[in-house]
């Protein structure tokens, strides 16, 4: 990469060495790495009204640096007046740069204005090393201006390893400075 991220770089100087240590991994490639970041909002009230799905796309696409894509429902449901085919969520997906950028941001910048902030409850792995956590608002972030937004909600974000267990991916993000609750925070 000829613009390599700050958290990238630490990841090859500083988390692959220590994970390597802590695990007696015989090679490199056997040390966890993050894969992918997915961002994705759940617009239930867009079936009343389609301009939700856009602010939900711009917000998504504040948040991320990249242009977010419509999901559609996959079923009918009639006790939601739902159709197949409706607009009723938005996603993006983050890989390489954009995502050590975003990590970066989460970490250092969005999480601590959570208001009441005491860590990330560590119970969000999924038993095969991704963790996915539930932001409640989506004003944590500082590329979203509170005064242009009409509905405070909240999205959610899984983050997707190469980790076997969810010990592994715990001490990945433990390295990365994610805040857990319970644990110590050991790169600043």
């Amino acid at each position: 990469m000829a613009n390599e991220n700050r958290l990238f770089k630490q990841y090859k100087e500083k988390v692959v060495p220590a994970l390597i240590k802590e695990f007696n991994y015989h090679s490199v490639m056997q040390v966890p790495k993050l894969q992918k970041i997915v961002l994705n909002r759940g617009v239930g009230d867009a079936v009343g009204d389609k301009k939700l799905i856009d602010n939900a796309v711009q917000e998504i696409g504040l948040i991320s640096g990249q242009k977010a894509i419509v999901i559609n429902a996959k079923k009918s449901v009639s006790n939601f007046k739902l159709r197949e085919g409706m607009p009723i969520g938005v996603k993006v997906t983050l890989r390489s740069n954009h995502m050590y950028e975003f990590l970066d941001r989460f970490i250092n910048v969005a999480l601590p204005r959570v208001r009441d902030f005491k860590g990330i409850p560590p119970k969000g792995f999924d038993g095969r090393g991704n963790f996915s956590i539930g932001v409640k608002e989506q004003i944590i972030f500082p590329e979203i201006d509170v005064d242009k937004i009409s509905k405070i909600s909240g999205l959610d974000v899984t983050f997707v390893t190469s980790a076997k267990t969810d010990e592994e991916a715990l001490a990945l993000f433990r390295e990365f400075g994610m805040p857990f609750q319970g644990l110590k925070k050991v790169n600043a």
